[in-house]
């Protein structure tokens, strides 16, 4: 049987055409949808190599021929499919998303699409000088739905692999960013807090709050959403979490959760100072006339409000924090330098660090892991381990003069 041959007399392979009336060559082929497609070139060089790769598409199973799927019509398929997601993180997914991504990137047909172009919007992103410029943590989040988006694009055989991965690892060590270890603060520290706090009429509100924090080790998505009904006589129940959404373009509001994992939801010994730190709440509460006018998604009488009866947002009380710590300093340094000595500062630190702060107290009396594991809803114990294990490593140094004083090898 004759083969195709094209003017200059060279045999054309199956599916190969050459048009006199143009110049142009073709190539058709049929998917597993038994659809027939066709591509073109200029030259028989420039058609094998479209072809080259549509048979390795072919081979691997990836849909060739719908080369105008662009990343948004991935994400609606995404957005359309996606279950098991708790409702809040859905909703922060999808505002990442149509903030960030939607619109230029998301116009990008998903086959044309290169890993550096990821990369590159990614850099775009971080940089101080964009509009749209945000943290390296931020970015983290965007990352993770992304990666998702493009997640259903492999399962989905539009593209061999999640271009997605390692980017933002990539991005990170361009940037020199290395996630800061969360700190906490020390004894002296602790007290030097919580001290001036007591003695200072200006900010004595705020310890009821802080005693709360720094005697539960809660999050603060558990402590601005505690209830008075959550409090029996020797526990604080955790069943919910109340979280904050700040957004530039739209409205600000609270929203109730629930915690991530099993581990989460808990009860909480309630230690005595707490308690007593939940009877000045309450009475400062009814000096003052406040009352809670909060109800979010059907929940309301929460333990800790601003003077117009709402639940603080954490923002306003890292706020707080910064304020309290540079008056806290000042004075501190002022007595250091009456007394000729070095002076002992707070260091800059948020609501989490309270929460470490607790734990880390916690690993400093309490031996067993499930317990400590228990109280601070930890999931993995190898969290609960990690700050067990800086902790007896700090009591370790402490001890070794004593030791070395005390040991006599011969």
């Amino acid at each position: 049987m004759a083969r195709r041959k094209d003017n200059k007399g060279r045999v054309l392979k199956e599916g190969e055409t050459y048009r006199n009336s143009d110049g142009l060559y073709m190539y058709r082929w049929t998917d597993k949808l038994k659809k027939r497609h066709t591509v073109y070139g200029k030259s028989l060089e420039e058609l094998r190599e479209k072809e080259e790769k549509i048979l390795h598409d072919l081979r691997d199973g990836i849909r060739v021929g719908e080369s105008n799927v662009t990343v948004d019509d991935i994400y609606e398929m995404w957005k359309k499919d996606k279950v098991g997601l708790k409702e809040t993180t859905f909703r922060n997914y999808v505002y990442m998303y149509e903030h960030f991504i939607k619109g230029e990137f998301g116009s990008l047909k998903i086959q044309s699409i290169k890993k550096s172009d990821i990369r590159r919007l990614y850099n775009s992103l971080v940089n101080e000088n964009t509009p749209k410029h945000m943290s390296l943590y931020t970015l983290d989040s965007l990352n993770t739905v992304l990666h998702q988006v493009f997640k259903v694009a492999v399962e989905d055989e539009f593209i061999r692999t999640n271009l997605v991965d390692g980017v933002l690892a990539d991005v990170r060590k361009t940037h020199n960013f290395d996630r800061p270890k969360r700190i906490a603060l020390t004894k002296v520290q602790q007290e030097r807090f919580m001290e001036f706090i007591h003695k200072s009429p200006q900010y004595k509100h705020w310890e009821p709050l802080f005693t709360f924090f720094l005697g539960t080790g809660c999050r603060v998505s558990e402590v601005v959403g505690i209830r008075w009904e959550d409090i029996s006589d020797d526990f604080i129940s955790i069943n919910h979490n109340m979280v904050y959404y700040s957004r530039k373009d739209s409205k600000c509001y609270f929203a109730i959760t629930t915690p991530k994992t099993n581990a989460g939801m808990r009860e909480i010994p309630l230690f005595s100072q707490v308690r007593k730190a939940l009877d000045d709440e309450k009475a400062f509460q009814e000096e003052c006339e406040i009352v809670c006018n909060s109800r979010v998604d059907g929940y309301t009488g929460f333990v800790f409000l601003n003077r117009f009866g709402n639940p603080h947002n954490p923002q306003t009380i890292n706020r707080a924090i910064k304020r309290i710590t540079f008056a806290a300093n000042e004075e501190e340094m002022e007595l250091a330098e009456k007394e000729h000595r070095e002076p002992i500062l707070i260091p800059p630190f948020s609501c989490h660090n309270l929460r470490h702060t607790f734990c880390t107290r916690l690993c400093e009396v309490e031996t067993n892991i499930g317990t400590i594991m228990k109280i601070m809803g930890h999931k993995d114990v190898s969290t609960t381990m990690g700050i067990y294990n800086e902790v007896q490593s700090e009591f370790l140094k402490e001890k070794a003069d004593t030791l070395d004083k005390k040991l006599k090898i011969s």
